[in-house]
Order: C-alpha cells, then sequence, then structure tokens
C-alpha cells in the first residue's frame, strides 16, 4: 500500500508499505477514505518530537471502511464507514473507566518509555513516534485499529467524509478547551492561536454560554475566519499589545478564561524569545511558550488558563509568581476523544456545528509531501488540509 512516512526533519515522502494485518483479535483493519493533516504533525515534521524512526508511517486524523475485523470485535462489520478517535484506549482500565481515554494505561506498549519522559504513560497515538506507541498512522492507504471494540464510531450515510473527519481530534479538542474551562455566563474568553483547534474552542465557548470571545493571531485569514465563523473579537498581534488591550477590553479585569491553541512552536519577537529559538535549537528546550506565557500573563485573577496546544517536553521562564499570586486553575492534556465524539456527531447531525468551514484544501495522498511543506509555511492560505484516496 501506500503511505506517508517520516524520514528526518521536513521529509515526509510517499513510499510502499507492506499492507496491515489482525495481530490481535480486538483488532480492525480499515480502509482509509479520509485523513487530515494535523498542526501537531507539525512538530513531527520539523523533529520537535523525539523517539521517531525512519520509515514511520505519519497520521492520527482519519476515518474509512471496516475491511476486516478480529475474532473478538462485535460492534462492526465489513462495510461500515468509522471515524477513528486519535488516541487509543483499552476501555477496561481505570482512567477508559472514568472517560479519561487519553490516559489509558493499557495502550503504549512503550510505557517504560513514556514514564522515563512523563513520569506516568499517557495512551498510545496513531502516528506519533515510538514514545506514544510506535502505531502506524492512518495517512495511508490502510490502518490497524487496536482495540477496535471501543474507538471507531460508525456514521451515518446522510453526512459526508468532511462532515465527520474533524471529530477524529480537532473538533473533539476544541470542544474540550472549552468545556473543562467551565465556562459561565456573561464569561470573556480569549483564544492564542486561530488554528482550527483555537476556532472550534471559540465556537465552543459561545456554545458554552461566553458573553465574548477574543480571538489572538497575526495571519490575517485565520482572524478573519475568527470574525466570520466564530463571531469573535480579533487582536492582530502584528499590530496590537495584547496584555494591555485584553485589559482595556475587560474594563481592567482581565479574560475568566485563556485558551492557549498554539503549543510548543509559538512565535515571539524579543530577547526571551531568541533564547527560546537558541535552546530549541540546541535541544534544551523542547518548545517555544511565548503564547503560553502571554496567557498566563493576560488572565483575570482567579481565572483558568487551558492548555489544547501541544507540548513534548520542558519549556523555560513560565511566569509561575503570575499565576500563583492571581489564584489561576490549570487545565491541559491530550483529547478525550472517545468522551466527545457521539454528543459532537449529534450536534452535526442537528447543524448546530458544520465543522467543514476550517477546511481549506482538499488533495490527494500522492501530493502529501508537498501539503505539510505548505501548511508549515501557511502557503495559500492553508488552515486544514484533507488527504484524499
Amino acid at each position: 500500500m501506500k503511505a506517508l512516512c517520516w524520514f528526518g526533519r521536513r521529509d515526509i515522502r510517499l513510499e510502499t508499505v507492506p499492507d496491515p494485518t489482525i495481530l490481535n483479535p480486538r483488532d480492525a483493519i480499515i480502509k482509509v477514505s479520509r485523513a487530515a493533516i494535523c498542526g501537531s504533525d507539525l512538530h513531527l515534521y520539523e523533529g520537535f518530537i523525539p523517539t521517531m524512526e525512519r520509515g514511520d508511517i505519519m497520521g492520527h486524523e482519519f476515518m474509512g471502511e471496516v475491511v476486516e475485523v478480529g475474532s473478538e470485535v462485535d460492534n462492526l462489520e465489513q462495510g461500515d464507514r468509522v471515524v477513528v478517535p486519535f488516541p487509543i484506549a483499552c476501555g477496561n482500565c481505570h482512567h477508559c473507566h472514568v472517560d479519561h481515554h487519553a490516559l489509558c494505561d493499557n495502550s503504549n506498549p512503550n510505557a517504560g518509555m513514556a514514564e522515563q519522559a512523563f513520569g506516568y504513560s499517557p495512551a498510545g497515538i496513531f502516528g506519533y513516534s515510538h514514545l506514544f506507541g510506535g502505531y502506524a498512522g492512518g495517512q495511508a492507504e490502510y490502518v490497524r485499529v487496536p482495540f477496535a471494540d471501543v474507538g471507531p464510531m460508525k456514521v451515518p450515510d446522510q453526512l459526508t467524509d468532511d462532515d465527520v473527519l474533524l471529530l477524529t481530534d480537532v473538533l473533539p479538542t476544541g470542544y474540550q478547551a472549552a468545556d473543562v474551562a467551565n465556562i459561565k455566563d456573561g464569561d470573556t474568553v480569549a483564544v492564542w492561536g486561530c488554528g482550527p483547534v483555537g476556532l472550534f474552542a471559540m465556537k465552543a465557548a459561545t456554545m458554552m454560554g461566553a458573553e465574548r470571545v477574543i480571538a489572538i493571531d497575526f495571519v490575517a485569514d485565520r482572524l478573519a475566519r475568527a470574525r466570520r465563523y466564530c463571531g469573535a473579537e480579533i487582536i492582530d498581534l502584528d499590530v496590537d499589545a495584547p496584555l494591555q488591550l485584553l485589559k482595556e477590553m475587560t474594563g481592567g479585569r482581565g479574560p475568566e478564561v485563556c485558551i492557549e491553541a498554539v503549543g510548543m512552536e509559538s512565535h515571539g519577537a524579543g530577547m526571551v524569545d531568541w533564547y527560546d529559538r537558541a535552546k530549541q535549537s540546541l535541544r534544551l528546550e523542547t518548545g517555544r511558550p511565548h503564547a503560553l506565557r502571554q496567557a498566563i500573563m493576560a488572565c483575570g485573577k482567579g481565572g483558568t488558563v487551558v492548555i489544547p496546544g501541544v507540548f513534548g517536553g520542558i519549556v523555560d521562564k513560565l511566569p509561575m509568581g503570575a499565576a500563583f499570586n492571581k489564584g489561576l486553575t490549570f487545565k491541559m492534556g491530550q483529547t478525550h476523544v472517545h468522551r466527545y465524539m457521539k454528543p459532537l456527531l449529534e450536534k452535526i447531525e442537528s447543524d448546530e456545528i458544520d465543522p467543514t468551514f476550517v477546511i481549506t484544501h482538499r488533495v490527494p495522498l500522492v501530493e502529501g509531501p508537498q501539503a505539510y511543506e505548505m501548511l508549515q509555511n501557511k502557503e495559500d492560505n492553508a488552515l486544514k488540509v484533507v488527504l484524499t484516496f
């Protein structure tokens, strides 16, 4: 089969690789019909996530048709069209029982490696390094799905692949960011980053009662989408000073909720940001937390900072004194996609939300390497790239 494979920094290749097979009676084989390139895939593309190996198959946002199931998979049949959550969950451990599927105890075969990095191992993730299990990803013609009796969800015939593809990651990720913030009626929510996760967090915040949503970015097209599709007020980082402006916009109180939807590659200017880049280039720091620092400083007293943006390791010079003395609450982590897929599918069916507004490009799998470059460089206003098969 054909698959997009990682061969090093900025080196994604279309390769012919062996077809996947059933390895466990709870496995299924999916013929992929749609996949997407996620912003967190770009961290792999840039070489910032360790334990990638040459030839690893990329991709954790995918859906398709069931072509084979293991003997213990009784919820799926050949021909079913399914979306697959990006974290892999067993369904039986403590964390799965409390709907913390991204913290599954049993789905990462390299748990010892993850424990050295994080203290405890999170769940395995498709196509996202050997630190998260070394699973082959879904930017391929076929993919093996472990614990298929728990993860994949069948989707109605009346919905298109584009309607439901983003249930695999970015739609639940943005929704969870707003959900865990405990937004109250009348709250002001500021969101750093107008990528797909940030935009969905804005939509969700409004649905949950936020009075005002403020979008913060420097990409004009993305800010325009935040205003048009999410009803957000905007702060353009190219012309505005966000900390002072947010204080003015909120009568001196600051936002009750700040969502950092950028992650480990945020952009900034100034001495601290040059410091971050220098340390990151030497692998002495694994991220650039410019947006996170801003979110902590800007958040109002007693507020909540939510971090759906991916961080993979160590970052420096966080203003913990500000967080402590303002009594901030932090919420963060990989998304418990299994928890949100069905409720969000119902919102799509009822036209409460249309996820397709973030899709800017649809390209065939064969053009995947060029699509990675386009998305990394934000060429042609690329926001969300869907791979077709």
